[in-house]
């Protein structure tokens, strides 16, 4: 892995994602909010409905460092079906570092659906380690979890969810893995701060899928700085943060 951008050396993927201290940044009344996501060179999201096509080993190993990096990893109910999520900190190695980070072993687990349509055999809500928070607008709960999962009653209200985490979990960093359509919801929410962006060499055209962030429109286009770019085997690893 090179990083090309602001300066040019090698860099591991270590390197790369660790140590961003992300919690420090964080504005007085609410958590920090990061989007990670891997995209064809057209933008796209998902090949078959999943992101396993357009992710490499490096991008996976990316993936997972940026998870140490965050209170919470929150992610749609669309994403959290296909994608099949288990527990989120995968390894003993990853627990580690984030202790070394000053986080807890295990970052906290946001899933987001409206409708509360998760299937009760979701490896995720069935993982005795691993405290998960459903934001959700049903009263409902979902019967036969094992899991230590807790619902938040804030339905559609985004900015009402990070506040919910600040307050009750002490939440002051977010790292959302989309996908797109939650992804355009926190744009036009104005709480995203900082896009960690993987651009593979592949192009996928066609109506299908989606781009890295679908749905609700913005009032007005969003032009974030430049952090930093890194390549790794013709794949682009970008970071951009956003200013209020």
């Amino acid at each position: 892995m090179q990083l090309i951008h602001p300066e040019r050396r090698p860099v591991t993927p270590e390197e790369l994602v660790t140590g961003l201290r992300l919690r420090e940044l964080a504005p007085a009344a609410r958590p920090y909010l990061g989007i990670n996501m891997v995209s064809s060179l057209d933008g796209k999201a998902a090949l078959d409905w999943r992101t396993e096509g357009l992710s490499s080993d490096i991008d996976r190993r990316v993936f997972h460092l940026l998870r140490t990096q965050a209170d919470a990893v929150m992610v749609g109910a669309g994403t959290i079906r296909a994608e099949r999520y288990g527990r989120i900190t995968k390894s003993d190695e990853l627990r580690q570092i984030r202790v070394n980070e000053g986080l807890v072993p295990d970052a906290l687990a946001v899933v987001v659906s409206g409708r509360l349509e998760l299937p009760a055999d979701l490896p995720l809500l069935n993982e005795p380690d691993q405290k998960v928070v459903i934001a959700t607008a049903s009263e409902d709960t979902i019967p036969g979890v094992k899991g230590d999962v807790e619902y938040a009653r804030v339905g559609g209200d985004l900015p009402r969810l990070m506040a919910y985490l600040h307050e009750r979990h002490a939440v002051r960093s977010v790292l959302c893995e989309g996908g797109p359509t939650l992804n355009s919801f926190l744009f036009a929410a104005q709480l995203v701060d900082e896009l960690f962006l993987t651009m593979t060499r592949k192009v996928l055209s066609g109506a299908a899928a989606l781009t890295i962030v679908a749905g609700r429109e913005l009032v007005e286009p969003l032009e974030p700085s430049l952090v930093s770019v890194a390549e790794a085997e013709s794949e682009l690893y970008t970071r951009w943060r956003f200013s209020r």
